[in-house]
């Protein structure tokens, strides 16, 4: 069979059907909470406002993280106005800029084949694949970062001329500065520790003679400086939050209650790669003898480039660094996975049919082995109010399962004879297979997100019609019912700004409670959100309220009991 990375006619018909699904899948799921409805709701806010320097969330100073992708969410709802995918436009080109990076990257420094399997691996990891199609920073960060680690790997390649050095080096400060307008100071500080511990391991001190500092410094500071300025003239509390309290105080405590043991990623990490798990040690293995016994890559200043350690340096470091952190998430260690793809693509290209087999099996094996476990999993529904949304989920996770097996099976068979086939057959299962897990999930969503709620809502509103939310906060009603919301005794992760701006919400239950007293008896309509424990407390006390919606995350309540004729009682 011919090498299927030299047709033409097969790539581009399957990146054709690859994209056709990618950008399908942007839109084809409700914006859960919290990220996704938080990260929609600013940018819908700085459309409204169209203040693009102080970012708010709910009306309210909203300093936590750069406006970077703020900005590109907004960009893309002016043009193409409010909507799901929209929302995650802005991810879904990051994650497919990470891809089409990897596949260049592998191409031009290793060679064509390492690059089309770069593309199918980072395209089809589980946790790459699934964070490109949420709205959430951490993929933003991710694909700045992938700028600056492509950049430097096409920047220090063997027989790269000095202009073409120079270029790609400048992109990549181009990256850093994006990546720090994306989440911070991490932009530059991992990149540059990874840097700097290359240089020990590889002991290619040459390469800083190749980094083009000064050039580079004066475009970092350029594009990173300006809206730090403005930010910090117009809010002068910013400097002090974001960089202590985001920064040092983030990393070294506890403080955003987002602690985890020390192997909280190594889960993550080993799923998150999947289906590429039964190679992805010998992957690693590969990076750490890496050139040793070949001629090793020589830049046009001298020094042994050595790329392979470079992308597991990159992958050990930033994995450790948020392992030791005291804030965890599990986007975190996205940055690592376009790494991950070439170190793993790379021992592919050398690989004999038995680990591609292997892989096929670590697939196949587990996925016959969740088909029969998957009966059970309505079983583990928090409530019954819960259980009819995790069964709506089962036929996804049958499907799913299926074509995980079916992948698995495919990679086995076709691993002697057709390499490239295999790979193909692995990648593309396992893509689809994510995307239906996703999918399926929608149900679990929309309950999340409290949307089913959106029209009872709308229909009670009025311009001036305030919305509390009481002792929660909501994430993703907000950005679809394109109102803001007074925020009752909870302030959740806007405690900083309502320092600030105090007014702008009430600290306490009995403030609410006489707000909402005085304006049923003006005969002013109030809505309001409640957590059902603050609800009952609320019933005690013979507060006017008619029920809009309920359900165990909330209760949704107006000022006005006569227009139904009941008070202070829940509807069915």
């Amino acid at each position: 069979m011919r090498d299927l990375y030299k047709s033409k006619a097969f790539v581009w018909t399957l990146l054709i059907l690859f994209l056709l699904v990618w950008f399908a899948m942007l839109g084809a799921r409700t914006l859960v909470p919290s990220d996704e409805g938080r990260y929609a709701e600013m940018a819908r806010e700085m459309v409204a406002t169209q203040d693009w320097i102080t970012t708010r969330l709910n009306g309210i100073k909203y300093f936590e993280k750069p406006p970077l992708q703020t900005w590109m969410n907004a960009v893309t709802f002016e043009l193409f106005g409010l909507g799901e995918w929209q929302a995650r436009l802005w991810t879904g080109l990051c994650g497919l800029l990470g891809i089409g990076l990897a596949a260049y990257t592998g191409t031009r420094v290793m060679n064509g084949r390492v690059g089309f399997y770069a593309a199918l691996v980072l395209g089809s990891s589980f946790f790459w694949a699934g964070m490109a199609h949420i709205n959430t920073l951490d993929m933003g960060l991710a694909g700045m970062m992938t700028i600056t680690l492509c950049a430097l790997l096409l920047g220090q390649r063997n027989g790269a001329s000095h202009e073409s050095q120079r270029n790609w080096m400048l992109l990549c400060w181009a990256g850093m500065a994006l990546a720090v307008l994306s989440k911070g100071l991490i932009g530059i500080v991992l990149p540059g520790a990874v840097l700097v511990l290359y240089t020990v391991l590889a002991r290619d001190w040459a390469i800083w003679k190749r980094l083009h500092l000064v050039k580079g410094l004066i475009l970092f500071f350029v594009i990173t400086t300006p809206w730090f300025v403005a930010v910090s003239l117009k809010n002068p509390e910013f400097p002090e939050f974001f960089f202590i309290h985001e920064h040092f105080q983030r990393f070294t405590s506890k403080i955003h209650s987002r602690p985890g043991p020390w192997y909280y990623f190594v889960p993550i990490l080993l799923l998150g790669i999947v289906p590429w798990l039964g190679v992805f040690f010998q992957g690693l293995w590969q990076g750490m003898r890496d050139q040793r016994d070949s001629g090793g890559y020589h830049s046009i200043n001298g020094g042994r480039f050595q790329p392979g350690k470079l992308l597991l340096v990159w992958s050990a470091f930033i994995f450790v660094f948020f392992s030791i952190s005291g804030s965890k998430l599990p986007s975190y260690i996205l940055p690592i996975f376009p790494a991950l793809a070439l170190l793993i693509a790379s021992y592919l290209e050398r690989a004999d049919h038995k680990a591609l087999a292997w892989a096929g099996s670590l697939v196949a094996v587990p996925s016959a082995v969740a088909l029969a476990f998957i009966p059970r999993v309505p079983s583990m529904a928090k409530n019954d109010f819960a259980r009819p949304l995790v069964e709506a989920h089962v036929p996804y996770l049958y499907a799913a399962a299926l074509l995980f097996f079916v992948g698995g099976i495919a990679a086995i068979r076709l691993a002697r004879q057709h390499k490239d086939a295999a790979v193909t057959a692995l990648a593309a299962s396992a893509f689809i297979a994510g995307q239906l897990l996703m999918l399926g999930h929608d149900p679990q969503g929309r309950y999340s997100a409290g949307i089913d709620y959106v029209p009872a809502i709308q229909a009670e509103l009025k311009p001036e019609t305030p919305i509390y939310v009481v002792g929660r906060y909501e994430q993703a009603l907000p950005f679809y019912l394109q109102r803001t919301m007074i925020m009752v005794q909870h302030a959740d992760e806007l405690s900083f700004g309502l320092k600030q701006e105090p007014q702008l919400w009430l600290p306490t239950i009995d403030a609410f409670v006489a707000q909402w007293v005085a304006d049923h008896a003006a005969g002013k309509k109030d809505i309001a959100i409640i957590d059902p424990g603050v609800y009952q407390q609320l019933q005690q006390r013979q507060l006017p309220m008619r029920v809009i919606g309920q359900d165990p995350r909330r209760v949704i309540v107006a000022n006005d009991p006569q227009a139904a004729g009941a008070s202070g009682k829940a509807a069915p």
